[in-house]
């Protein structure tokens, strides 16, 4: 890295109190969702990230059947030491996960409520819920106590491609709720190598990605770096969530921050994209089951 990075700009969270660094580290890709990822390198990333000062980290036993959260495990194992002499024993937040496979007034009547009583007991702190479709959270929170859902975490609504995000954070600030925002790389759309075979975006959506990838390319910078930058900047978002499967990859992230902080974003760059993209902006895909 050409010069020193800067420490990384925290920012609260909702009413939580919390203060969450604008770089979270995604757990997906060490669970080889995007691809295998050695136990070597899974364990240098967490390092890496720890040593450039990410305070948020996101995982799930969704992601590689538990693979990811095993991954974790050899890092957060002398945490779990630290925290049982500090006599603390509980999560700061428990999302509810892609909550648009299920019932979404069981996530009302029953979810909620059961995680206040684990709140209550003092094994969680915050609750959040997660998912793509983003009217999933004007419905829950409509429909819940004021306070009872402390955070959202949407995914694939604030990149280049998509930034529809945007118009649910005036209510989303109304509500006290705090806002992270994952995948900022539309889950590899906007990188040079390309999304995975499973990804769900229309051929339309993909070949317009692949196209301004390569342009930015032809520019001698990158599309993700410029993408990372483009999420960071909205302050109302409190930490952008972005997979990471290597030193590299970290090193890089918390690059495009610091570069952000110091010299603003390329705006040249990414006027250029934005044009490339503009045929398919907030174009999205279906996840989840029809909700009655």
């Amino acid at each position: 890295m050409a010069f020193p990075l800067r420490k990384l700009e925290l920012r609260p969270l909702g009413n939580t109190g919390l203060r969450l660094s604008c770089v979270g580290f995604g757990a997906s890709p060490l669970g080889n969702v995007f691809g295998a990822v050695s136990e070597n390198d899974a364990v240098a990333s967490v390092r890496e990230a720890f040593r450039l000062g990410i305070n948020f980290f996101d995982t799930s036993p969704y992601y590689g059947g538990t693979l990811s959260e095993k991954m974790l495990e050899r890092v957060t194992r002398s945490i779990d030491e630290s925290l049982a002499r500090l006599q603390l024993d509980y999560v700061d937040i428990l999302q509810c996960h892609d909550i648009e496979f299920g019932s979404l007034d069981q996530i009302v009547n029953e979810t909620i409520p059961a995680l206040q009583k684990q709140k209550e007991a003092g094994k969680i702190r915050f609750i959040g819920i997660t998912g793509l479709p983003l009217e999933i959270f004007t419905y829950v929170l409509d429909r819940v106590p004021p306070g009872a859902v402390d955070v959202i975490l949407s995914y694939c609504h604030y990149s280049i491609n998509d930034s529809t995000l945007e118009d649910l954070l005036p209510y989303l600030k109304s509500k006290g709720v705090g806002v992270i925002s994952a995948s900022p790389l539309a889950m590899g759309l906007l990188t040079d190598n390309g999304p995975p075979e499973w990804h769900p975006a229309s051929p339309e959506l993909k070949s317009a990605c692949k196209a301004a990838a390569a342009r930015c390319k032809e520019k001698g910078t990158n599309i993700s770096k410029i993408a990372m930058q483009y999420s960071l900047s909205n302050k109302d978002i409190s930490s952008v969530l972005v997979g990471m499967n290597s030193v590299k990859q970290v090193q890089e992230n918390v690059t495009a921050a610091s570069e952000l902080a110091l010299f603003g974003k390329d705006q040249e760059a990414l006027t250029e994209v934005e044009a490339i993209l503009k045929p398919v902006k907030n174009q999205t895909w279906p996840s989840g089951i029809h909700q009655s």
